[in-house]
């Protein structure tokens, strides 16, 4: 997905973090079933896309689809995703996709207390792929179009019989409705959305010297208040580094240099 598309998923999943930390796994399933909807009618997924349409006549569209069929909050991220503009009619499906699977995911992460349900949630994935992509046979007969779908989802969740709701329901999803991919493969999309998640818990710190015990301790503290968040804090040493400290989480890099929001954190590291 690229050029406007890419825009328009950016920004729907601006408008669906808000909803993360209070999300459930019925609001994932709600979104699969309006993708499972798009995905098997081919001119609805125009018509919600047509370029030639205003957003508001393609929101008035999908409020008559699904009124009634989900809930209020599954209908306004809807309506927020066709509004939009699309380059294809599959990419509102694709985006569609990936915010269902996103609220899945920030069910794992809220339920584990931030990033050790990601973990779970990611480790749950892997075994079910590792699995998967080790023996040929389990692969010929998740990916058997002929093949009930409901033998195919019972066979896939015999895999990982300790997986959390969260996975099984990823896993369904990738049997069920692969959208032209193997199941496996879709898995390893979900586990990258994990894998994009986890970033906001994480903080790579680049500092000048080793740090002490003491200082370490003080570093984490620092960023756990700065974030709001308890955070899993990598360290490396660089001793080239102008300013004396430079973080990372997610998509935000704060360097001291340039930052006075690092001011303090610094004054609690020195000794």
């Amino acid at each position: 997905m690229a050029g406007v598309s890419s825009q328009s998923l950016t920004a729907a999943r601006q408008e669906l973090e808000p909803r993360l930390g209070t999300a459930s796994l019925t609001l994932a399933e709600e979104l699969f079933g309006v993708l499972d909807t798009l995905d098997s009618n081919a001119g609805l997924r125009r018509a919600l896309t047509d370029p030639n349409r205003e957003g508001e006549q393609k929101v008035a569209l999908s409020t008559r689809l699904f009124a009634g069929r989900i809930s209020p909050e599954a209908a306004e991220i809807v309506r927020d995703l066709v509004a939009r503009r699309w380059a294809k009619p599959r990419d509102v499906g694709d985006a569609l996709e990936a915010l269902a699977a996103t609220v899945a995911i920030a069910v794992a992460e809220n339920r584990g207390q931030g990033i050790r349900g990601l973990e779970g949630l990611e480790n749950d994935l892997f075994a079910f792929l590792s699995v998967v992509e080790s023996n040929h046979d389990l692969q010929r007969a998740l990916s058997e179009p002929q093949a009930e779908g409901s033998a195919k989802v019972a066979l896939a969740l015999k895999l990982v019989p300790s997986a959390g709701d969260e996975a099984r329901l990823l896993i369904r999803q990738a049997v069920l409705s692969p959208r032209g991919l193997k199941p496996s493969a879709l898995v390893q999309r979900f586990i990258e959305l994990v894998a994009l998640r986890q970033e906001r818990w994480i903080a790579t710190v680049s500092v000048t010297r080793p740090l002490s015990d003491e200082q370490l301790a003080r570093l984490q503290a620092g960023l756990n208040a700065l974030y709001g968040r308890d955070l899993k804090v990598i360290v490396s040493v660089d001793p080239s580094l102008v300013g004396g400290v430079r973080v990372k989480v997610g998509d935000e890099v704060v360097d001291a240099t340039a930052v006075t929001r690092l001011s303090e954190l610094r004054r609690k590291m020195a000794v």
